[in-house]
């Protein structure tokens, strides 16, 4: 089993991509076509995040300067991060264990898998590529508020139990990947898995269909999810910086209420489980 980093999630398949190394230097020679792949994925979500994304991604972005014609570099990208929390990214391969994932939080290491989608998985893709890392993530690592959670968290993985992880990756998810903030001009986006997903980033404010609920640190560790479909509940932040005020409850005591109370039942239906062929 691998970890899928970006989700919180485990997964049970390999996957069909693989990492570029980049040179002495740092940097990653991207083909044209990657970067044309960019170009249209940034220009397609710049567009859609206007009025849809809370301010702090968007001062995070401009910060970061990203371009919208070619990958940015990783180490363009670290100078700026370094210089407004302290952080940097990782390049990573294409999925990276639990203890890995946790390791590099813990050192405020951010990891970014250094591929991007092929044109086949243009909408949509459950790995984490570069395009979903570094647009969806990397603007709210230059807020202290969500970079300091997001260390926390981190610390806190790097030593808890397999088990403990598990209950952890939920609140990630319903964070860091799919929170919702509100905000003096109404309800906003944070979570980079809707931020990188242009149907996501319409039905999670949008759409009457999901459930939309305030942020109870113990119900989002209770709650189930799945990665392959649209969310069917948000947790709504009250305002950005109550990540401050995440960051300094005692999670892990969270964890053990939430094991005993045990999971909300599902609100989506069981995966189908592939029947295998009769020989």
């Amino acid at each position: 089993m691998t970890y899928d980093d970006h989700r919180g999630s485990f997964m049970s398949k390999g996957t069909q991509y693989k990492s570029r190394e980049s040179d002495s230097n740092g940097i990653i020679h991207w083909s044209d076509e990657e970067n044309q792949v960019w170009s249209e994925l940034f220009d397609r979500q710049i567009k859609l995040i206007k009025n849809r994304a809370c301010d702090q991604y968007h001062d995070g972005l401009d910060i970061l300067q990203l371009s919208n014609d070619r990958i940015p570099q990783l180490p363009e990208l670290n100078k700026k991060l370094k210089k407004t929390t302290g952080w940097q990214t990782a390049e990573v391969p294409a999925l990276i264990n639990f203890s890995e994932f946790f390791r590099l939080l813990a050192n405020k290491q951010f990891p970014v898998a250094t591929f991007i989608r092929t044109r086949e998985e243009f909408d949509y893709l459950q790995e984490p590529d570069i395009f979903h890392e570094v647009f969806g993530h990397c603007p709210l690592l230059t807020n202290p508020a969500f970079a300091h959670f997001t260390h926390t968290y981190g610390k806190l993985g790097l030593n808890a139990s397999k088990e403990d992880r598990v209950f952890l990756a939920r609140l990630y998810w319903f964070t860091v990947e799919f929170g919702l903030v509100n905000t003096a001009d109404g309800l906003r986006i944070y979570g980079g898995g809707i931020l990188s997903s242009p149907g996501e980033t319409i039905y999670a404010l949008e759409s009457a269909t999901p459930v939309r609920k305030p942020l109870e640190p113990v119900d989002a560790l209770r709650t189930p999810y799945r990665i392959d479909i649209m969310q069917p509940l948000y947790y709504i932040l009250e305002q950005f910086d109550d990540l401050f005020t995440l960051s300094e409850m005692d999670l892990m005591a969270l964890v053990q209420q939430a094991k005993t109370l045990g999971l909300f039942e599902p609100l989506f239906p069981p995966k189908e489980k592939k029947v295998s062929g009769q020989n």
